[in-house]
């Protein structure tokens, strides 16, 4: 079992940036890939940024690719999602996934935090 709580969200003027951090318990978060999505009321939810295990790997969607930087720091069961440049159509409500080693899909999901960027 992994529990994440997501931080870091907030209101933000176009073009500023944010730092989005996700604790995870349990001792197998090395060896979790850890992914962002966001979602907004009456959307589905879309795929941000995913990060390896060791942080050696990272995807990003397009939309954002350029602008959020995805680290992780294992020592303290923690990944990061910088977020520079951002624009109105940021907003949204950002989540951490934890997908186990082996498996391909996000067994484990926080609770999520708001970002909402202001025109």
């Amino acid at each position: 079992q992994v529990r994440l709580v997501e931080s870091g969200g907030g209101l933000v003027q176009t073009g500023g940036s944010l730092r989005l951090s996700c604790v995870a318990s349990g001792r197998t978060f090395s060896s979790n890939y850890m992914g962002w999505f966001r979602q907004v009321p009456g959307k589905g939810r879309e795929f941000v940024a995913a990060i390896s295990g060791s942080g050696s790997i990272t995807s990003y969607a397009d939309s954002v690719k350029g602008r959020f930087t995805a680290s992780r720091d294992n020592a303290k069961n923690t990944v990061y999602l910088q977020m520079n440049s951002l624009k109105p159509e940021d907003t949204a409500v950002y989540l951490c996934a934890a997908r186990p080693s082996g498996t391909a899909r996000y067994d484990f999901w926080g609770q999520g935090t708001q970002v909402t960027v202001s025109s």
